[in-house]
Protein backbone atom coordinates (compact mmCIF):
# COMPACT_ATOMS: atom_id res chain seq x y z
CA UNK A 1 0.00 0.00 0.00
CA UNK A 2 1.01 3.33 -1.19
CA UNK A 3 1.52 5.76 1.73
CA UNK A 4 1.10 9.68 1.40
CA UNK A 5 3.48 12.28 1.38
CA UNK A 6 2.49 13.35 4.72
CA UNK A 7 2.22 10.38 6.33
CA UNK A 8 5.87 9.57 5.32
CA UNK A 9 6.62 13.25 6.85
CA UNK A 10 5.00 12.46 10.23
CA UNK A 11 6.12 9.15 10.32
CA UNK A 12 9.60 11.24 10.06
CA UNK A 13 8.84 12.98 13.73
CA UNK A 14 11.90 13.10 16.21
CA UNK A 15 14.19 11.25 13.22
CA UNK A 16 17.00 12.85 11.96
CA UNK A 17 16.08 14.69 8.19
CA UNK A 18 17.81 16.25 5.59
CA UNK A 19 15.97 19.23 4.21
CA UNK A 20 17.23 21.46 1.11
CA UNK A 21 16.06 25.07 0.59
CA UNK A 22 16.13 27.56 -2.40
CA UNK A 23 18.74 29.11 -2.99
CA UNK A 24 20.90 25.31 -2.59
CA UNK A 25 21.06 25.68 1.33
CA UNK A 26 21.09 22.35 3.00
CA UNK A 27 19.80 21.73 6.94
CA UNK A 28 20.45 18.69 8.46
CA UNK A 29 18.22 18.08 11.80
CA UNK A 30 15.99 16.08 14.52
CA UNK A 31 11.95 17.06 13.17
CA UNK A 32 10.70 18.70 16.10
CA UNK A 33 7.01 19.20 14.09
CA UNK A 34 5.65 20.43 11.29
CA UNK A 35 2.56 22.20 10.57
CA UNK A 36 -0.38 21.36 7.75
CA UNK A 37 -1.00 22.84 5.11
CA UNK A 38 1.93 25.14 5.49
CA UNK A 39 4.64 22.04 5.49
CA UNK A 40 6.53 24.51 7.79
CA UNK A 41 9.02 22.59 9.88
CA UNK A 42 10.69 23.03 13.11
CA UNK A 43 13.87 21.04 13.63
CA UNK A 44 15.89 20.71 16.70
CA UNK A 45 19.75 20.17 17.15
CA UNK A 46 19.87 21.13 13.51
CA UNK A 47 22.94 22.17 11.41
CA UNK A 48 23.50 24.25 8.40
CA UNK A 49 25.74 21.93 5.90
CA UNK A 50 28.09 23.55 2.58
CA UNK A 51 29.82 21.28 0.61
CA UNK A 52 29.96 18.28 2.94
CA UNK A 53 30.23 20.55 6.28
CA UNK A 54 29.33 21.63 9.16
CA UNK A 55 28.65 25.64 8.22
CA UNK A 56 26.24 26.66 11.66
CA UNK A 57 24.89 24.67 14.45
CA UNK A 58 20.92 25.66 15.78
CA UNK A 59 19.37 24.23 18.77
CA UNK A 60 16.29 25.19 17.11
CA UNK A 61 15.44 26.09 13.76
CA UNK A 62 12.32 26.81 11.89
CA UNK A 63 12.31 26.05 8.53
CA UNK A 64 9.84 28.11 6.06
CA UNK A 65 7.51 25.46 4.16
CA UNK A 66 7.41 27.59 0.71
CA UNK A 67 10.92 27.75 0.70
CA UNK A 68 11.84 23.53 0.56
CA UNK A 69 13.38 21.84 -2.11
CA UNK A 70 13.16 18.45 -0.79
CA UNK A 71 12.96 16.62 2.47
CA UNK A 72 15.01 13.49 2.70
CA UNK A 73 13.62 11.60 5.67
Amino acid sequence: MAKRPLDVLHGALNQRIRVEIRGGREYRGTLDGYDHPHLNLVMKDAEEVADGNTVQRYVNLVVRGDAIVYINP
